[in-house]
């Protein structure tokens, strides 16, 4: 691992909004921090991508801001409060300059007739199940098919974007307006919409994934020939069993169409490894996850896996010897990947061979929560922590990491 420096950048975490709950009003920011990629056509230009919008976790709306929660709302532990739906998701193109990030322009994710995308749940499918929603004065938030919570972005030449997104899951391809051009989602999702550019084209298997687990990674290779995905966590596949306990994520590569060409797994490291977590409590493999990709050659990646306060870089090559094969596609095969993987030593599917080029564990400076990732030269990255948009007095962190040598060479 060569010697790295971190440089802490200036960002102005502003507020933006707020929102009035019986105990304690919740100041709004903007919640860039989902993810990052540097613009291909100006440099000095990075887009970043906003999730869903505003959402509390049930406990967390009842007990820190006196939320009233409707009986409904009472069993259901994985319920979300969503108080403002007008908020995201969204684009934010920011421009980097010395040590300072200026925010110069929010684009917000728009159907094709103009219509802004919902943060809300989709309806849930036969594979997948999405979170209870409610709004502030606890009524329930109906699920919408275009609901998103985007969570990658890869920036194109063109001045397009392709997005990762975790309800579907879905990828889902936009023009340089944020109209949604394209959305691919597994067939099985049930919200296939030729009218609204929703494709069911994406294997079944991908509504496996476990709640609020879907596609957090994306990048497009250097010839934007390849697009490569991530899941942020072992699909649900067969049941929660077998997520909890997997050790490896599928990672996926496809062509410029969206058309799957080969799943690679990527393997996690040991959960007491993420030392600043294991400072605060035991950490199981649930809690590990794949947050950002990054490409930096056409079947060279860096990966970003972390918990919650540590984060760790790695450099993957994708080979074709090292494709899982193609019946791990079929939602049918048995034993799964994620049944397999949970076997721990007794696994033997091929996995993508890592090289650790960074640890926050050794730069404590870096804030928990980091989620995004990008270039900024071959020798520099960008990356920025997850506020989700202030709740819980979460702020906006950048930092810069700069590499004593090329983070593409050997």
């Amino acid at each position: 691992m060569s010697s790295v420096q971190v440089v802490p950048l200036q960002w102005s975490d502003d507020p933006i909004g707020q929102v009035d709950f019986p105990g304690k009003t919740l100041v709004l920011h903007h919640g860039i921090g989902s993810g990052l990629s540097r613009d291909r056509r100006e440099p000095g230009v990075v887009w970043a991508i906003a999730d869903r919008g505003p959402n509390l976790k049930r406990e967390v709306a009842v007990d820190d801001y006196g939320w009233k929660a409707p009986d409904a709302c009472k069993d259901q532990p994985d319920a979300k409060v969503m108080p403002r739906l007008d908020m995201g998701p969204y684009l934010a193109k920011l421009r980097v300059a010395d040590d300072a990030i200026a925010l110069e322009e929010i684009v917000r994710l728009t159907s094709g007739d103009g219509r802004p995308i919902p943060g809300c749940p989709v309806p849930d499918g036969p594979h997948h199940q999405c979170e209870p929603a409610y709004d502030l004065a606890g009524a329930a938030i109906a699920p919408d098919p275009a609901g998103m919570d985007t969570e990658g972005v890869a920036a194109l030449r063109d001045g397009g974007f392709w997005l990762g997104e975790e309800y579907g899951p879905s990828l889902v391809l936009a023009d340089r307006a944020g109209r949604i051009v394209r959305r691919l989602v597994p067939r099985s999702a049930a919200i296939a919409d030729a009218a609204a550019g929703i494709e069911d084209a994406l294997p079944e298997v991908a509504a496996r994934r476990h709640l609020n687990r879907g596609f957090e990674g994306i990048a497009v290779s250097p010839s934007e020939d390849r697009l490569y995905a991530a899941f942020q966590s072992p699909l649900a596949h067969p049941d929660e069993g077998a997520f909890k306990a997997a050790r490896h994520v599928r990672l996926w590569e496809l062509d410029r169409r969206g058309q799957l060409l080969g799943q690679y797994l990527y393997p996690f490291d040991e959960p007491d490894s993420f030392v600043r977590d294991s400072e605060k409590g035991t950490v199981e493999w649930r809690d590990l996850k794949i947050c950002e990709l990054t490409a930096i050659g056409e079947r060279t990646l860096l990966v970003l896996e972390r918990s919650s306060h540590t984060c760790k870089i790695y450099r993957v090559e994708l080979t074709d010897e090292l494709r899982i094969a193609d019946r791990h596609r079929d939602i049918a095969t048995r034993p799964t990947v994620e049944e397999l993987s949970a076997k721990g030593e007794k696994f033997d599917l091929p996995v993508l061979a890592k090289r650790l080029l960074f640890t926050s564990d050794e730069h404590r400076e870096v804030a928990a929560d980091i989620e995004g990732m990008t270039l900024l030269s071959d020798r520099s990255l960008l990356l920025v922590s997850d506020n989700d948009y202030g709740v819980e007095d979460k702020k906006t962190c950048f930092f810069r990491l700069v590499f004593d040598e090329a983070l593409a060479g050997e």
